[in-house]
């Protein structure tokens, strides 16, 4: 099969979007299939055997300086005439995806669109929330222009089903065992994550250092729990901030890192903190999870997903920074209930593979495709007319113009 994929974030950039995209696109190429890739600002000319079409872009500034809004140009309508796909997928549709959206509409393909991000809690954390009523209209209309839609994890299908979105299926999530695991732990890289001091409760986040993930939470356990240390492993633009705000307290904030070293710091903690309650999945959680340490996450979006409380890991209340730092301080004091939830993390991160989520995107693949022969979403006109609405409220279950999420077939 041929995949044009238009996604609005993509390498050099790092976040939880890039690694799904990166390890599926490996994925892809072991199952026999091949991707041309769309993507803003300065990817690479190339992602293994795939191609990638680099769009010129703007970054939105002053909000979110290191994020890329694609300007499509003509050369997209031709490069994706060239390579004839089978199937457009459009990964996180706003303003690359949307144009992704409009050419396979006019071309007649079928489309598949991927749900990772809610940008209507991303405008409330950017000041930008005058814009949450308009947003929300904008991801119901564009994702129901899809005949497939993908949610990362059950709690985002949940989601994106009360935003009225259409024809929502749950994509497995998956995490790389083989690099994060247990014995990646090291002396050296423990010394410089505690800042010298190896002996030392050690707390670890590993993710994009922004105002939406919650970090200045985690002021409150490090400047409370007696002799802790907390490691910042990332970089983004609330690196500055946050320097400021934990200056003096027992801090380390390392910069990016990648490869053995990421899977080192992982493995080199006590108990991963993941304060965000805006993640539609989480893969540091489940990162951490593999490298057998376990994660106290916040009580929202997809993170429960993964952290079941009392069983891989524990769950606060989010806002709540009493709870956050009686989560951590259980972990950190009770050796013997960390090691269990050590264990049993690393076991339920064992189940979920790339290639097996890889394989379950193509049956998706191919359900867009039989849903396309079948199917056609209507256009916004008709969808913002309420047309579509009465049809599917009058009957979901009774054919192929009533198809939505409680009627199409798993593959």
């Amino acid at each position: 099969m041929r995949i044009a994929i238009f996604t609005e974030t993509f390498l050099p950039k790092i976040d939880g979007i890039v690694t799904r995209l990166v390890h599926t696109l490996d994925h892809l190429h072991a199952l026999g299939h091949e991707a041309l890739i769309f993507a803003p600002h300065r990817p690479p000319p190339s992602y293994g055997p795939h191609r990638v079409v680099r769009m010129p872009a703007v970054p939105f500034r002053p909000w979110y300086p290191e994020l890329f809004l694609g300007l499509p140009r003509p050369r997209l309508g031709r490069e994706l005439d060239a390579f004839a796909p089978d199937l457009v997928h459009v990964v996180n549709p706003v303003v690359l995806g949307l144009w992704g959206t409009m050419v396979a509409r006019q071309r007649d393909l079928p489309l598949l669109a991927s749900f990772h991000t809610d940008i209507t809690q991303y405008a409330v954390h950017l000041r930008l929330s005058f814009l949450s009523p308009l947003s929300r209209r904008f991801l119901r209309d564009v994702h129901n222009q899809a005949h497939v839609n993908l949610c990362t994890s059950q709690p985002m299908v949940n989601s994106a089903r009360g935003l009225g979105i259409r024809r929502v299926r749950l994509w497995p999530k998956a995490v790389d065992t083989d690099r994060f695991r247990p014995d990646r732990a090291s002396a050296a890289m423990r010394h410089r994550l505690t800042g010298g001091h190896p002996e030392a409760p050690l707390i670890l986040y590993v993710g994009r250092l922004s105002h939406e993930k919650r970090l200045d939470w985690l002021y409150a356990p490090v400047t409370k729990l007696d002799g802790v240390r907390l490691a910042f492993v990332g970089s983004g633009p609330a690196e500055k901030a946050l320097k400021a705000r934990f200056a003096g307290t027992r801090t380390v904030f390392t910069g990016y890192m990648s490869g053995d070293d990421l899977a080192s710091a992982y493995a080199s903690a006590d108990v991963f903190a993941f304060p965000s309650d805006t993640e539609t999945l989480g893969f540091g959680a489940m990162e951490s999870m593999a490298s057998g340490v376990p994660a106290v996450g916040a009580r929202a979006g997809g993170l429960p997903d993964v952290i079941q409380h009392e069983h891989n890991g524990l769950l606060f209340t989010p806002g709540d920074l009493g709870d956050l730092t009686a989560q951590l301080r259980r972990l950190l004091n009770d050796p013997a209930l960390r090691a269990r939830m050590a264990r049993q993390g690393r076991a339920d991160m064992e189940r979920w593979s790339w290639r097996e989520s890889t394989e379950a995107l193509v049956r998706f693949y191919r359900l867009a495709r039989d849903v396309h022969a079948r199917f056609d979403p209507p256009g916004p006109r008709r969808q913002l007319a309420g047309e579509r609405d009465r049809l599917h409220t009058r009957g979901t279950t009774t054919g192929p113009r009533g198809l939505d999420q409680t009627s199409t077939p798993m593959p």
